[in-house]
């Protein structure tokens, strides 16, 4: 190598030294910025994992980068930094204590470790007590079941919804699968009897009925599993997830043996603070609750008054309220941003029919999935 191309070299790596110099203050200064995010979800009560916002960086650096040649490598440096930028704030929210209703390995606990995979997760005796606890300040935020599929509405989550006071930050879909486990060396001719929660028992009735298993009822899918560990006894088994059965050192005898197979429970992620998040993004939701007046027609047009403004309504229903006999709340679920000026116009002229009107929550509708995890 000659003197002339060695000193090339040498001004073409310094050349980069000093653009790897300015992508230091650029990497400090963006940093700076997930950690206020970071902090943001935190209070918020929301997940590290955003992949509709990641979906929409890669887009947007997809467009940004316009040589052809180099567009697939600046997608990767861009999943790279998202990545390294999730690691950020994990360690920021690794003291989030997130509550739930339940016991280690039930459902509740495994979407709250789906969402918060990082978080403290507190277990609490009733819906209540996990909603009261984010309430008193003894945990940042709650996951609890809105809506099941097969199951349908949890009415106790949602009259705390009604007079509580926190808000939902995070909606989130996750399909239960349902597995009868037992104790190591169990066959599915060893068993007799199932121990379940009502609700699994009934989802896996089928499955039941053609091994001709006799019902316990138990209080939750979590403690059936242990309980059938400490039973010890090939004869019993439990409805559960997989999960449970890694938890106490059970074997999974048979899988996904619900009768629907499409089986999604719907978890809402409550917290103190009223999140506008759904302003910035492309598939916001809102959840509103009002009453109607009592009056002929208030609650049709407290409805046309939804439309008229554009919101398409996905969910409708209706509970009645405790302290007033023959008297229901209303709660609504739709497409579109509440806060704007037009969802602020929609709750100002829906104050001529309704006597109380509460926005629970603005939030994206997403999947319970693990986020990927830091390493």
């Amino acid at each position: 190598m000659t003197n002339k191309t060695t000193q090339e070299l040498k001004e073409i790596r310094h050349g980069i030294t000093e653009v790897d110099n300015k992508m230091a203050l650029l990497f400090k200064e963006r940093m700076a910025l997930v950690k206020k995010v970071g902090e943001y979800k935190k209070t918020n009560g929301l997940p590290i994992y955003d992949p509709a916002r990641e979906a929409q960086v890669l887009q947007g650096g997809t467009e940004r980068m316009d040589d052809p040649d180099l567009k697939s490598y600046y997608v990767n440096f861009l999943k790279s930094v998202m990545e390294i930028a999730r690691r950020y704030q994990s360690n920021i929210l690794e003291g989030l204590k997130v509550g739930y209703s339940g016991t280690e390995g039930a459902f509740a606990h495994i979407a709250a470790s789906k969402i918060f995979p990082t978080s403290r997760k507190i277990a609490y005796a009733g819906f209540k007590k996990a909603y009261e606890a984010v309430e008193k300040g003894e945990c940042d935020c709650v996951v609890l079941p809105v809506e099941n599929s097969f199951a349908g509405d949890v009415d106790q989550v949602n009259d705390l919804m009604f007079s509580g006071s926190l808000f939902i930050n995070g909606m989130y879909d996750l399909a239960v699968t349902h597995d009868l486990l037992g104790i190591e060396g169990t066959a599915l001719k060893d068993i007799k009897t199932v121990v379940s929660h009502p609700q699994a028992l009934s989802q896996c009735a089928s499955f039941i009925k053609d091994n001709g298993f006799d019902e316990v009822e138990y209080s939750n899918t979590a403690l059936a599993a242990e309980y059938v560990k400490s039973k010890n006894d090939r004869s019993v088994a439990a409805i559960g997830s997989a999960e449970s059965a890694k938890l106490f050192g059970l074997e999974v005898v048979a899988r996904s043996i619900n009768d629907d197979r499409s089986n999604t429970t719907r978890f809402a992620v409550f917290s103190r603070v009223e999140s506008r998040a759904s302003n910035t993004t492309d598939n916001p939701y809102f959840s509103l609750m009002f009453t109607a007046r009592n009056e002929a027609g208030s609650l049709a047009e407290a409805l046309s008054i939804i439309g008229r403004h554009g919101f398409n309504m996905r969910t409708l229903r209706s509970r009645p309220m405790k302290e007033l006999m023959w008297q229901y709340y209303f709660y609504v679920e739709a497409a579109g941003d509440i806060y704007s000026p037009n969802g602020q116009a929609c709750v100002e002229e829906m104050k001529s029919c309704c006597d109380k009107i509460k926005i629970v929550g603005a939030y994206n509708a997403l999947s319970a999935q693990a986020a990927p995890e830091p390493t």
